[in-house]
């Protein structure tokens, strides 16, 4: 804990070092080579296992800013380790430098489903960035996030400033809430306190069977369920990786409590698929579909799980060793693991992680409960207004949960009581620092788009 507070204290002293926030126009300055090299070295590591999902990664990268600064993280945080452009918070301190944070927060890293409890909710679903640093730049991330994606719903300067700002202030309402009670620990968001696309999101994800999600993806031949071969989607995997994966198993078996651990036969591998195409910003990466058989040998209940190759967070490139390595062994699956499970309540039980050819790997059911959030569908300003109030106040849950409620060991912290404290009141001057920031970086962000599709498109290698 001592190393992690130090580290903290000098992130807080970064921020006493820089008195202002660059204005929309200090902050778009043209920087293609320095964006094309990061781009390339966050990306050449993989480019000799899936060269095919690092092209498909680039074309969804240029189809908008948004979709770039999906697949950026690690750009948003070299810039935020460069803090004489971009200023640190004057809203944070050694102990708000060290909160759990989900790490690469936008709007769809969030979406409906069921709990472990079977609670329909809406909640967090990514978590491959969950490390530790100031709460302060999960508020940034989002609202860039919230500019890029309103602009690209065509809602006015106006409304995507109002939304930044009251994102932010249902974030510091909520935390606040929390101070002095434990009600983040029962927190959620249901039907019953949502409306509109949120709360649409919610019902789809409930009205969702696991015969949908086994039809869409498997068939059943002579009593035996298997992965269908999808273009694009959805591939076989060789009889070597099938022997690596279910060497990986037991691994995986270990890493789950024994408290919730099923029997055995619960994981007997039946089939294994490489899944292509999914996500933006982890494309490249290994990500496998994973059969299993379920509570029963009966084919209807047969269970699939993501098995994702992790590797290191994003946001250690601004906080290096801000989570200390024995928080999670050094494997970055654990990482993941730990990060989910700390910002979220009745966790799916079979969350796990393992090593496959000496790699680290995720695992998670692929729930058959699950529907992602449609931003394209918050096409007004209350609609959109809604949806940011409630995920501010689900990043408040997170980060009021992920600190001694979780492990007082890792985090001896109330967080929802040091975050309010360190605002002090001062929502306001925290909503305009928020906006100002986000303001500039979206800016950036325009000008990284337009600089990496033209490199792009005159050849450039990315990758």
């Amino acid at each position: 804990m001592k190393f992690r507070a130090a580290i903290a204290v000098s992130l807080a002293l970064s921020a006493m070092s820089s008195a202002f926030l660059p204005s929309q126009a200090e902050a778009a300055t043209s920087r293609k080579a320095w964006v094309v090299q990061k781009i390339y070295n966050q990306n050449h590591p993989f480019a000799a296992n899936l060269p095919g999902e690092l092209a498909v990664k680039m074309t969804k990268m240029a189809a908008n800013a948004f979709a770039f600064y999906r697949g950026t993280a690690h750009i948003f945080y070299e810039d935020a380790n460069n803090t004489a452009t971009w200023p640190a918070s004057w809203y944070s301190n050694a102990i708000t430098n060290g909160v759990w944070l989900e790490g690469d927060m936008h709007m769809q890293n969030m979406g409906g489903f069921r709990d472990a409890n079977s609670n329909a909710v809406f909640d967090s679903n990514d978590f491959d960035e969950g490390y530790w640093g100031p709460y302060t730049w999960d508020l940034r991330r989002m609202a860039v996030a919230i500019l890029l994606a309103a602009e690209e719903n065509g809602l006015g300067s106006t409304d995507r400033q109002a939304l930044v700002k009251n994102f932010v202030g249902s974030y510091a309402t909520q935390i606040a809430a929390f101070k002095g009670n434990d009600n983040e620990l029962s927190y959620r968001l249901t039907t019953g306190n949502t409306n509109g696309i949120v709360k649409d999101t919610i019902q789809a994800a409930d009205g969702k069977t696991r015969s949908g999600l086994l039809a869409k993806y498997t068939a059943v031949s002579g009593g035996s369920r298997y992965f269908l071969t999808i273009s694009g989607s959805l591939q076989p995997v060789d009889s070597s990786t099938f022997s690596a994966i279910n060497a990986a198993m037991p691994g995986y078996l270990s890493s789950i409590a024994a408290s919730k651990r099923k029997s055995n036969s619960y994981y007997a591998l039946k089939d294994a698929a490489l899944r292509l195409g999914s996500g933006t910003g982890s494309l490249g990466r290994y990500r496998y579909y994973v059969l299993v058989d379920g509570p029963s040998t009966a084919t209807s209940d047969d269970v699939i799980l993501e098995m994702k190759q992790e590797t290191d967070s994003a946001v250690a490139i601004a906080a290096s060793g801000n989570m200390p390595a024995w928080v999670y062994d050094g494997h970055n699956g654990e990482r993941v693991t730990k990060s989910m499970k700390a910002m979220l309540t009745n966790t799916d039980v079979l969350a796990g992680y393992t090593t496959m050819n000496g790699l680290p790997f995720f695992l998670v059911e692929r729930s058959p409960y699950q529907e992602d959030f449609d931003y394209t569908l918050l096409a007004t300003y209350t609609k959109f207004n809604d949806a940011v109030n409630y995920m501010g106040k689900i990043l408040a849950k997170n980060h009021a949960l992920a600190d001694k409620d979780y492990d007082v060991a890792l985090i001896p912290y109330s967080m929802d009581k040091e975050i309010t404290d360190v605002i002090n009141g001062d929502v306001s001057g925290l909503k305009t620092e928020t906006l100002n920031y986000a303001l500039g970086y979206a800016a950036q962000v325009k000008q990284d788009y337009t600089d990496f599709v033209s490199a792009k498109n005159s050849g450039a290698v990315l990758y």
